[in-house]
């Protein structure tokens, strides 16, 4: 374990920081509506992500591997809501002005908002659980027990990318309010939304793969 634990550490880094859905959410997000909101998303995210490692741990993922159906009504419901995200975005940009001050809150309401997106983001994406249950087993060393050696490479993968999306947020709230020309938030909303209708497709067109293929 004193070996295997840095090691997955290293790896699922490597792999928090790789762009996706969920990283735009929170750049677009804190960008758009401020550090507060921000990070009300990058929670969600991780609070998706602690769910997938409670269901690998009980083997609830397997599930994703083993059953084509499964797998791709997740993977078509997570598409469906990337064009969303996606279509809102490009809608937004077609506005003459910025964001409009209502967008940049820190009230309750505006951050539970993006806490569900957060979390829907990362749970309707089945390669997020495909991710826990194909790598976090190649690490657990042998004779070690299972379910407990899962939940602890979940916590280092949530400690992660808690830390990451920390990082990340405050570098994008700071380019927000340093660029504040409408100009510049509508082409971030432009290039979010494409980028969200680009990983509805990368979804679409995925196969779920069963383990040992």
């Amino acid at each position: 374990m004193i070996t295997t634990a840095p090691a997955f550490a290293g790896v699922a880094m490597l792999i928090n920081m790789a762009p996706g859905p969920d990283t735009l959410l929170v750049v677009r997000t804190s960008v758009a509506q401020g550090r507060p909101v921000g990070l009300a998303a990058a929670l969600g995210i991780v609070t998706g992500c602690v769910g997938w490692g409670i269901a690998t741990a009980v083997g609830l993922t397997a599930v994703l591997t083993a059953s084509h159906l499964a797998y791709d009504t997740l993977r078509i419901c997570g598409a469906a809501y990337l064009v969303h995200l996606g279509a809102t975005a490009l809608w937004r940009s077609r506005r003459p002005a910025g964001p409009e001050p209502s967008e940049r809150t820190t009230d309750p309401a505006g951050r539970m908002a993006a806490f569900r997106r957060g979390m829907g983001t990362n749970l309707l994406n089945p390669k997020a659980g495909v991710f826990y249950m194909s790598l976090i087993p190649q690490f657990v060393p042998h004779g070690a027990q299972m379910f407990g050696t899962t939940l602890l490479f979940t916590a280092i993968d949530v400690i992660e990318l808690a830390a990451w999306y920390w990082l990340l947020s405050g570098a994008a709230t700071a380019l927000g309010e340093r660029i504040r020309r409408p100009a510049f938030h509508r082409r971030l909303e432009q290039v979010t939304g494409v980028a969200f209708l680009g990983f509805a497709a990368s979804l679409l067109t995925d196969r779920a793969q069963r383990l040992g293929s």
